[in-house]
């Protein structure tokens, strides 16, 4: 099949119109595997708390950065293990932040409230989530090493013995 030449130039116009939008709107072009191995973007937010929370002043922790909603039956079931592991492994250096991507406030601080949650938890949005890729499907968990880089991504139940042997290691590392 011949193309003619003016619809290719169209194509790869737009094609190079959506890249540079995809970028500018801060996600990566290559998609979210596109964030591993790379500084994870920095973001000031008010948690549930109304105190200010950026991600830069865990620098030196190792982070464990979950996106979640409380309609999220997989995110619901983490939480409690994700509060443990503060509890566990705060005192190695381990921060959990949690980032609702739901809609309204009023749910997530009842359910922040129901499951004790001991971390700081904040409202995202569609910019926050375009930043990290894209969160398309929820849970989505981000290990962040103590120097503020991506080291693993994890969609969906992706299982919290896979999550935890991973933040160990990041864990044993100075």
């Amino acid at each position: 099949m011949v193309v003619p030449s003016g619809r290719i130039s169209r194509l790869a116009a737009f094609a190079l119109i959506f890249a540079a939008h995809c970028v500018s709107a801060g996600a990566p072009a290559a998609g979210p595997r596109a964030l591993l191995n790379k500084p994870a973007p920095d973001f000031a937010v008010t948690d549930l708390n109304n105190q200010p929370l950026r991600l830069s002043s865990f620098r030196g922790k190792v982070v464990l950065l979950n996106f979640w909603a409380t309609w999220c039956a997989p995110c619901e079931t983490e939480m409690p293990a994700f509060t443990a592991w503060q509890r566990q492994y705060g005192p190695e250096g381990l921060q959990v932040i949690g980032i609702s991507m739901d809609d309204e406030s009023a749910p997530v601080r009842r359910l922040a409230k129901l499951l004790k949650l001991n971390y700081p938890a904040a409202m995202g949005d569609a910019h926050l989530g375009a930043r990290y890729g894209g969160v398309l499907g929820l849970p989505l968990t981000f290990l962040i090493d103590r120097d503020g880089i991506i080291r693993a991504r994890f969609q969906g139940n992706a299982g919290l013995p896979r999550i935890e042997r991973r933040m160990k290691e990041l864990l044993s590392r100075p």
